[in-house]
């Protein structure tokens, strides 16, 4: 007698997943086991874990010839989600579960020896694929059930071991689908307030035009002005995530293993600031089997690097494409892996290697020192910067006044304000913030009357200006617009767009002149 039996699994390629089909056969011959499918070398080792596990579940495999096919064969598989679905469609092939009780149902776990079913990351995308391709159930490891359970119109069942599993789909247990959490989530950063702050009114003013466009922004001053501690209550004044926004960050932290159990979805936008030891591959993602990097665990969020110019080159250029196409694709073994990347960044620095260039009364350096150490950030990622603002260092009268401090609470109220008139003016269009949009959309948002066109032709001459760096004032003073009702951009929005612009004379364009 020969048997053949089909499970539904799913391989992760990015923060998107692919159907697997299972194939188990058992027949007559010399016992063996073989797995075949274009595999990794974690999903050849399942071999010996379901073997033990198989057994330590109570289910005897009898000595037969047994085959195990992962199709299509043209896909790599690699995780040791697949773990699960191979057990059962073994049990399924020796005759323990009827190939109809397995139809429409997609199962992804590891194993342990034992028995138990451990927790794998990307169920997200797993259940996302499962409920697009038709699947009624999905079936996946207990500590991961909530994590799935947040999607809608599939059934998410949690097993915690084997035997469990099998007895379910044998008919001889119920297992009550998974509900999602109702209790609103813990946010996920304690944000410090702006009150805290000592003057610094110009920086704030440029934090909040930048948090209401979702712009690039460098804040550049000398060591302990507070470029530090603005950055780090950007959190506070951020707007919520819409729930397409949540999802598609929480399938971010679900592929990289980095959702908790208890907080499934993900509802505060990500803040995230690596090291500046940190290398290209962390920045961008990679690996055998592309993870997600710091780019794409900030999307729709805030990627904060401070000292900026200590980061490698290497790491610093790889954000171009990224800054400008809000993805990143990683090829590996002829398959290409998207992640999403659409990040704020928001960086900082000191002028030069002491930190206290232009004061030459405290300033150490030597001129090519300090050009060498500003040459760091290449024109083309600064280009891609739209807002830059001084921070200087405080004086001690704002330090003796620690009252009548701007809270963050209310500063945030402005930014709902502002984005709401995004959202209203970008309602069933690819843009959401005034930074996403392309040239048709300036052409459409952010069209000027005859004064700003002559204001903004002299400007492009006289300062020098890029095309690109053109589009990018353009896109903050319609943020600044928007802060001041939503109406058309007018003079004053573009002079104070202009003015975030200056740093690059003061720092960069002289002292590539001086050098000449």
């Amino acid at each position: 007698m020969r048997l053949f039996r089909t499970v539904f699994s799913a391989a992760v390629f990015g923060v998107e997943s692919k159907m697997v089909c299972v194939e188990a056969d058992v027949g007559a011959g010399l016992p063996s086991f073989s797995m075949v499918g274009y595999l990794s070398a974690q999903v050849k080792e399942a071999q010996e874990r379901v073997r033990t596990a198989l057994k330590n579940a109570g289910f005897r495999m009898e000595p037969k010839r047994v085959t195990v096919n992962l199709s299509p064969a043209d896909l790599k598989k690699s995780g040791t989600g697949f773990d699960l679905p191979i057990a059962i469609a073994i049990a399924a092939a020796y005759g323990a579960i009827p190939q109809e009780r397995l139809d429409g149902i997609l199962i992804a776990g590891e194993l342990s020896l034992n028995g138990e079913v451990q927790a794998i990351p990307g169920i997200l995308p797993i259940v996302a694929g499962a409920a697009q391709n038709g699947c009624k159930i999905c079936m996946v490891p207990k500590a991961n059930e909530q994590e799935g359970a947040v999607l809608e119109g599939i059934r998410v069942i949690g097993t915690e071991n084997l035997k469990e599993a099998i007895d379910y789909l044998q008919g001889n247990r119920e297992i009550a689908p998974a509900c999602a959490q109702t209790d609103p989530p813990a946010p996920l950063f304690a944000a410090e307030d702006f009150a805290d702050i000592s003057g610094q009114e110009a920086a704030k003013r440029a934090l909040e035009v930048a948090v209401c466009g979702f712009h690039n922004l460098l804040m550049t001053g000398p060591p302990g002005a507070g470029k530090s501690m603005l950055a780090k209550r950007i959190p506070g004044i951020l707007p919520p995530m819409t729930i397409e926004e949540a999802m598609e960050v929480s399938r971010i932290y679900s592929v990289s293993g980095l959702l908790r159990e208890k907080q499934p979805l993900l509802c505060s936008r990500p803040f995230r600031s690596p090291h500046h030891t940190a290398t290209a591959k962390a920045m961008a993602g990679g690996g055998m089997v592309p993870k997600p990097g710091e780019v794409s665990l900030a999307h729709n969020g805030v990627l904060f690097l401070d000292e900026l110019p200590e980061f490698s080159r290497d790491a610093l250029e790889i954000l171009r494409q990224p800054m400008e196409d809000g993805e990143v694709f990683l090829s590996r073994a002829g398959v290409t892996y998207r992640f999403p990347a659409d990040f704020m960044l928001v960086a900082a620095m000191n002028p030069c290697p002491c930190g206290y260039y232009p004061d030459l009364s405290r300033c150490t350096c030597t001129p090519p020192m300090v050009r060498r150490y500003l040459q760091k950030i290449s024109s083309p990622l600064l280009e891609r910067i739209d807002i830059t603002v001084e921070v200087e260092a405080v004086r001690y009268p704002a330090l003796e006044k620690t009252e009548g401090a701007e809270r963050s609470a209310r500063i945030r109220e402005r930014v709902l304000r502002c984005r709401a008139i995004q959202q209203e003016r970008y309602q069933n269009t690819p843009y959401r913030f005034n930074s996403n949009l392309d040239r048709a959309g300036l052409e459409t948002y952010c069209a000027l009357e005859r004064q700003e066109k002559e204001y903004m032709g002299l400007a492009f001459e006289k300062l020098g200006l890029s095309a690109r760096t053109y589009y990018r004032i353009l896109k903050v003073a319609r943020t600044i617009a928007d802060m001041d009702g939503g109406g058309r951009i007018r003079t004053p929005h573009l002079q104070e767009a202009l003015c975030y612009r200056s740093i690059h004379k003061k720092y960069w364009q002289n002292r590539q002149e001086n050098a000449r």
